[in-house]
């Protein structure tokens, strides 16, 4: 699905994030008390995604209990095996895990383990690249499981400046594997609430029902914020109309160095040309996809999904 067409389908967007620890791992909170946190924050949903590792005997933590009729979880984990390019476990965000998940067999590598997440009915994500030091070969090694990247990690963007995931996503992108984009918190509750509320999705779905939910995430039907938010997101010809909450910077990135921006005080809607992502003299290659980016005045960014050229008719 084209991020385009997010905004005029049915239902509502609903907030949630995708990657929290409690005590059943490494983090500092009862999961009844880091769901509790995360209501009292007003989000509509979390995923608590404990480390699945035998150091912590396992964990898929059942969070059926806790949900209300304004508030639900998504069953997750968060993956480990051995072993990425430079010789360390694997992180695999997986939401929507079945409860009995089988532990990882002694030979089962990353790539084996997100595979069989995905054919349990998981959303997988690769999980903090630039904390994790993936490279190129080791994103490749996901290709056949992975939907998405997680672009923004507030824990490890607060705690050691390495959030980024975005180096990844679009050189994955330019080799035409088509990954959606998250942001979250990674929140353990060690140190008060600094690694939380930092980053979350905002997923279009008729209810706010868990299935609903992920199958929306598996679909696209969802972009990524620190705070700002898209409101729609038109084309015409080849001009995109963004309407966003109030903003000093609306950008397009593609899979060159060209973009097309426009920078102000308190925007809420700007139209941008995607012809002027073609070239100049920097002779740039025709890019296959863009994606948008809003900037507020504290620095904090929304992003959306990729949109792929071809799918909007402009490849």
């Amino acid at each position: 699905m084209s991020p385009l067409s997010l905004f005029s389908r049915p239902g509502r967007f609903w907030r949630g994030n995708l990657h929290t620890h409690s005590t059943l791992s490494d983090g500092a909170l009862e999961p009844a008390q880091v769901i509790d946190a995360y209501r009292d924050a007003g989000y509509d949903f979390m995923s608590l995604t404990d480390h699945f590792i035998g150091h912590y005997d396992w964990p898929v933590a059942d969070t059926r209990a806790l949900r209300t009729d304004d508030f639900t979880t998504i069953i997750g984990a968060e993956l480990h095996a051995p072993a990425t390019a430079v010789g360390e476990l694997w992180h695999i965000l997986a939401n929507g895990l079945p409860l009995d998940f089988a532990p990882c067999a002694n030979d089962e590598d990353g790539p084996a383990l997100a595979r069989r997440a995905a054919k349990a009915g998981a959303f997988v994500t690769i999980a903090h690249p630039a904390w994790s030091q993936l490279t190129m070969e080791d994103g490749r090694a996901l290709n056949d499981s992975a939907d998405a990247v997680e672009i923004y990690n507030h824990g490890c963007g607060v705690e050691n400046d390495r959030g980024d995931g975005f180096y990844l996503l679009d050189q994955l992108l330019n080799e035409d594997r088509r990954l959606t984009s998250i942001a979250t918190d990674d929140a353990h509750f060690r140190d008060h609430d600094h690694d939380a509320f930092g980053g979350w999705v905002h997923v279009k779905a008729d209810s706010l029902d868990a299935d609903a939910l992920l199958d929306a995430l598996k679909a696209g039907y969802f972009y990524s914020s620190q705070g700002p938010q898209f409101h729609a997101i038109d084309l015409d010809g080849t001009e995109l109309a963004i309407e966003c909450s109030p903003v000093n910077a609306i950008t397009i990135n593609g899979g060159t160095s060209r973009t097309v921006s426009r920078t102000g005080r308190s925007l809420t809607r700007v139209t941008l040309d995607l012809a002027n992502l073609d070239n100049g003299w920097l002779k740039c290659p025709p890019s296959k996809w863009v994606r948008v980016v809003i900037r507020d005045e504290a620095g904090k960014c929304a992003w959306t999904n990729p949109i792929w050229l071809e799918d909007i008719g402009l490849s």
